[in-house]
This record gives structure tokens, C-alpha cells and sequence, in this order.
């Protein structure tokens, strides 16, 4: 079956979703092969013998030979790569967290106040998308990444000996901004890279780095916690920005060539990103993705309140409920990436996912609404398994669909995908705690209604039957 996304020109071409760019494997390699073949086709047949952007600058292979151990290496490079650019902006929010309590008292500011440490951090990697993805169609991806990661690593030590709240908000809004070019970038080097259900595949398996961030970042901070104060969290975060530094400049080439750039200023970059979201499609899986994305947000707000306060658990037994949902992400996210994707297709997957989501989440209003009495623990935490594994369907495929739509402009895609996830589920995590802290009705609420719009718009707006018929 073919998928059709616009060209650059801005007309509905069409692009492979059987077949992976990459020759159905990963490597050093198979990037190779991809990047060389974009090259030649912006620079005409004199590139094709040059050697080709990948990692470590690789010279490309000839033909789609069989992945090598050396290019399963250079693989599994690239994930851990991307992996860490993708986790970065999660480790620097989650890490934070359990030292609030000290910044509080070490700086005497009001709770509130420090807070909006927490605040500022999240709309500079809203905003900082929008920015940086717009630069990396112009400049390249290798540039914008490498300045933003120089920034973040500034800004991160800058926090470190901040002596002032207001400055610990200004420099944390800074991180933001600059950690964004991380999220971003690492999506549209995907793009380049990959096509079809080869994306969606690297997609499900960078789950296994970026999934894992959100698990392991607050044990890290209370582990830090235990032999510094809240200011070694920042050392730390330093640290882990001049190794993702160096392993960008070392190891991560360019995978846009200039002749696909585009040369125009800000008005170029506003008149690409009106033109993605009046693409229907695209429009769809972006709020798909966002909403689905705001009902992560809602769990991640509500559920240290839910499981703890109305449901009794201990701080523990959070964390171990807490770990085995994003266990069930992440394996659902292989189970994607490994068994369905190239078996079945990414709408029919996503679709399912989208489905499973909703039901999961009409489970937890009902449970925590009391209609058949008090649920307990364990009802509530299968419910929230349940709700967070369909994740592992759906965000891959939100991501590969959308940004398969827009492979003249991934960069651009990608901070559309991005803010808009940030911006849904901003909106969504305060509406968790409107009734109070007696019910956990508004958290399944909240899920209830993100989880129907998201199904709502992949239905309405993808419209994925007319797009099968169409194909055929």
C-alpha cells in the first residue's frame, strides 16, 4: 500500500510505506545508502561516488547489502544518539523534582514562585520547537543542534550557581529553548533518514532510550539528593549536555543536503508551517499525537495523587507502579516496531491503538466514579497500565504519519508535532485537580475526552479508509 504526503513543491506525491528507505534494516551503512541517494538527487549524479553523510561520515555501500555487525553498530549508535537527544529535555524536568522542596527553602521563595522553575523549563521547550525546527530545514540539522546544545549546557550551569530564584527561572526557560533543539532535530533526522514503516520501526525503537528517561530521572535526583544538595542536580544535567555535545560533533553528520534546504527568512518558515497544518492529514495525526500526548500529561499530573492519597499506596509502591507502566510502553512500543509494523498498517495499528487508549480510559471513569462501589488499588492500576501501554501504538505511528507528510519540510513538522504536544497537554494537567482532592474523577475525565478527540481527529480529518481506496 502507498502513502501519499505532499512534495515540495507543495502538490500530493507519493511515497513508500511497504518499503523502508533503508532497505529494511538499520546500520551504518543503510544510512549511508539513504543519505547518499538524497544527496545525488539534490546535486546531480557527480555526488553519488562522494562520500556520504551518516555516522562517523561513512563512505556509502553499493547496492542494499546485508547489515554488518559494524553496521548494526553504527546503528544502534544512532538510536542511542537520538535516544539521549530525545531524553534530555525529560531528564531535565524529572531530575529536578524531587529537590523543589530544598530550593524552597535554600533560596526562601514562596512555593509558587518556585514552581514556575518547572513552568519556564516546559514553554522554553515549547517555544524553542518552533524556533529550531524552521532553522534546521534552513541551516541543516547539524548546526541548530550543535548551538542548542552548547546553550543548554550554558544555561544548565548557569543554574547550578543561580543565587536568586528569578534568575533560576530566567536560565531555566533558557534551558528549555535550547534542550528543544534535541527533541526536534532528532525527529527530523529521522525523517531524513527513514521512510514509511522503517520510521515508524525507529520510532518504536527509540522508545527504548526516551522511555526509559522518565523512570529513571527521578530515582537519579533522589539518588543525587543523597550526597549534594539540589545544585548537583544541575552539575550532573552539565555533565550529560557536554557528553551529548561531543557525541553530536563526533558522531552525527549532516542528513540534509543543501539542496534540499530551504534559503528563505521567517516568512518562508510561517508560510511552510501554515501550509503543513492546512494539510488536513497532517493536521489529524498532529492533534491525534497531541491529545494522545495530553493523556500522558494527565497521568503524570494526577496519578502521585491518585494512587497515593485516595488510593492509600505507599511512596514505593508508586514508583513500582509507576516503572511497570512505562515498561508497558516501552514494550508495546517494540511489540509495534518489531511485529506489526510492516505486517499491518500504521493506520490499522494506530487505529487500534487510539481504540484500546479510549477504552482503557472509559474503564478509569467508570472505576473512579464509583458506579460499581470502590474499585481498590489494583482495578485503577490495571486501568492505568492499560492506558499507558496503548501509547507504545500510538505516539510511533502519530509521529511517522504526520511527519511523512512533510518531507520537504521535516524540520518545520517536527516543531509542529512537538509544541503542539507540550501546548495540549499544558492545557490538560491543570484540569486534573479541578473537583479538588477527594475523587480521581476529573484525571479519567480529562483522559476520556483527549482520548475521544484524539480518535475523533485520526477518523474525521486522516480519513484513513479513502486513503486505502485510494491506494489500491
Amino acid at each position: 500500500m502507498e502513502q501519499r504526503a505532499p512534495g515540495s513543491d507543495g502538490s500530493i506525491g507519493k511515497g513508500s510505506a511497504g518499503k523502508g528507505a533503508m532497505g529494511g534494516s538499520t546500520g551504518k551503512g543503510c544510512i549511508a545508502d539513504r543519505a547518499q541517494a538524497d544527496r545525488a538527487e539534490a546535486e546531480g549524479p557527480a555526488s553519488k561516488k562522494s562520500t556520504a553523510p551518516g555516522l562517523a561520515g561513512s563512505t556509502a555501500a553499493a547496492g542494499t547489502a546485508p547489515a554488518t555487525p559494524a553496521a548494526r553498530r553504527a546503528g544502534l549508535l544512532l538510536v542511542l544518539v537520538l535516544g539521549g537527544l530525545t531524553a534530555l529535555p525529560p531528564l531535565s524536568m524529572d531530575m529536578y523534582l524531587p529537590a523543589l522542596p530544598e530550593v524552597t527553602d535554600m533560596l526562601r521563595a514562596p512555593a509558587a514562585t518556585v514552581q514556575l522553575t518547572l513552568t519556564a523549563c516546559l514553554a522554553g521547550m515549547a517555544a524553542g520547537q518552533l524556533v529550531v525546527g524552521p532553522m534546521s530545514d534552513k541551516w541543516g540539522r547539524r548546526r541548530p543542534l550543535l548551538i542548542g546544545m552548547v546553550l543548554y549546557v550554558l544555561a544548565t550551569a548557569v543554574c547550578a550557581f543561580a543565587p536568586t530564584v528569578g534568575l533560576l527561572i530566567a536560565f531555566r526557560l533558557l534551558q528549555g529553548l535550547a534542550g528543544a533543539a534535541g527533541i526536534v532535530i532528532a525527529r527530523a533526522v529521522v525523517r531524513d533518514l527513514y521512510d514509511g514503516v522503517e520510521m515508524a520501526r525507529f520510532f518504536s525503537t527509540l522508545m527504548l532510550v526516551s522511555g526509559a528517561a522518565p523512570i529513571a530521572a527521578p530515582l537519579i535526583g533522589g539518588q543525587i539528593l543523597r550526597i549534594t544538595d539540589w545544585r548537583g542536580v544541575f552539575h550532573v544535567l552539565t555533565a550529560v549536555g557536554l557528553l551529548l555535545t561531543f557525541v553530536v560533533w563526533r558522531f552525527l553528520d549532516e542528513t540534509l543536503p543543501p539542496g534540499r534546504r530551504h534559503t528563505g527568512g521567517i516568512g518562508e518558515a510561517l508560510r511552510t508551517m501554515r501550509g503543513l497544518l492546512a494539510d488536513r492529514v497532517f493536521a489529524g495525526y498532529t492533534l491525534a499525537g497531541g491529545l494522545a500526548f495530553a493523556v500522558l500529561f494527565a497521568y503524570i499530573s494526577a496519578s502521585p495523587f491518585v494512587i497515593q492519597e485516595i488510593y492509600g499506596a505507599s511512596p514505593q509502591t508508586f514508583s513500582l507502579l509507576f516503572g511497570i507502566n512505562s515498561v508497558g510502553l516501552v514494550v508495546v512500543g517494540q511489540i509495534n516496531g518489531k511485529l506489526l509494523v510492516g505486517r499491518v498498517s500504521l493506520d490499522k495499528v494506530l487505529g487500534i491503538g487510539l481504540t484500546v487508549m479510549l477504552c482503557g480510559a472509559l474503564a478509569l471513569l467508570v472505576m473512579t466514579s464509583g458506579v460499581f462501589g470502590d474499585p481498590g488499588l489494583v482495578p485503577v492500576s490495571a486501568g492505568l497500565f492499560v492506558l499507558m501501554s496503548s501509547m507504545g501504538l500510538v505516539m510511533p505511528n502519530t509521529n511517522a504519519q504526520a511527519l511523512m507528510r512533510a518531507p520537504h519540510a521535516a524540520g518545520s513538522a517536527s516543531a509542529l508535532l512537538g509544541t503542539s504536544s507540550f501546548l495540549i497537554g499544558a492545557v490538560a494537567s491543570p484540569l486534573v485537580g479541578i473537583a479538588g482532592e477527594g475523587t480521581a474523577v476529573p484525571m479519567a475525565l480529562v483522559q476520556v475526552c483527549c482520548a475521544l478527540g484524539a480518535l475523533g481527529c485520526f477518523l474525521l480529518l486522516c480519513r484513513p479508509w479513502s486513503r486505502s481506496e485510494a491506494a489500491r
